[in-house]
């Protein structure tokens, strides 16, 4: 697969994001399609484009798809449907490199964040089902050396914050006196690791989240492997 090179996200990105945040509505979009095209849309598929040679390097089951709609760019569009906030727009991109046996955003998987606030890289899987978080603490229980071994390595360590939501009491089945209560009481098996706005906007972006992503490789293997996915 030959490498594409990507010259950064431009800086009308973060400006577009900085504006939709303070006029979140249709008719303002509307507007500013074009430029949504132009400043995030586009340099989105590219950035994935080019992110498709260094995934396959670290695992050849997470898929790269730069695709304006159903692959790994997020929509847009917010689903208002079920809560109470009824703003239509996101107001950042996101970027998800699921496994290719996911379906959506709960999938295991590496993700890329930017908004006009703060950019960032994810990686493990956010807020799995019942039976798949079982299988997870399933794992961290009955492998608990390698599971200590591999959120404690150097190269997680150095670049990567465990971060999530947690259940406030242990999970039906085990106590409190669990050595690995706190991994286990986790509902989301995340970590992350901040990105600084001179790389976003650089060509440094593309090596700089596969470098972390190689470091995260650990992590997610693990992860995979607890609920019976090839890594």
């Amino acid at each position: 697969m030959a490498k594409t090179k990507f010259p950064g996200f431009p800086l009308d990105l973060l400006k577009f994001f900085d504006q939709l945040s303070k006029n979140n509505n249709r008719d303002w979009f509307a507007k500013h399609k074009p430029r949504y095209e132009e400043s995030v849309l586009v340099p989105a598929m590219a950035f994935v484009e080019a992110m498709a040679a260094p995934l396959a390097k670290i695992s050849p089951h997470f898929i790269a798809v730069p695709k304006r709609q159903g692959g790994s760019i997020m929509r847009i569009y917010r689903d208002v449907r079920f809560g109470k906030d009824k703003r239509p727009y996101k107001t950042n991109l996101g970027i998800h490199f699921r496994h290719e046996k996911g379906k959506d955003v709960h999938a295991p998987g590496f993700y890329s964040h930017i908004d006009n606030d703060e950019a960032f890289l994810g990686a493990g899987i956010w807020n799995p089902d019942g039976p798949t978080l079982r299988k997870i603490r399933r794992a961290i229980d009955k492998q608990s050396a390698e599971w200590r071994k591999t959120k404690s390595s150097a190269a997680l360590k150095k670049r990567w914050e465990l971060s999530g939501e947690s259940l406030k009491r242990p999970p039906q089945g085990y106590t409190v006196e669990h050595p690995l209560i706190e991994d286990i009481k986790r509902k989301d098996h995340i970590a992350v690791a901040k990105l600084d706005y001179d790389t976003v906007l650089s060509a440094d972006v593309v090596k700089e989240t596969a470098t972390a992503f190689r470091a995260s490789r650990g992590y997610v293997a693990f992860l995979c492997e607890a609920i019976g996915l090839k890594f």
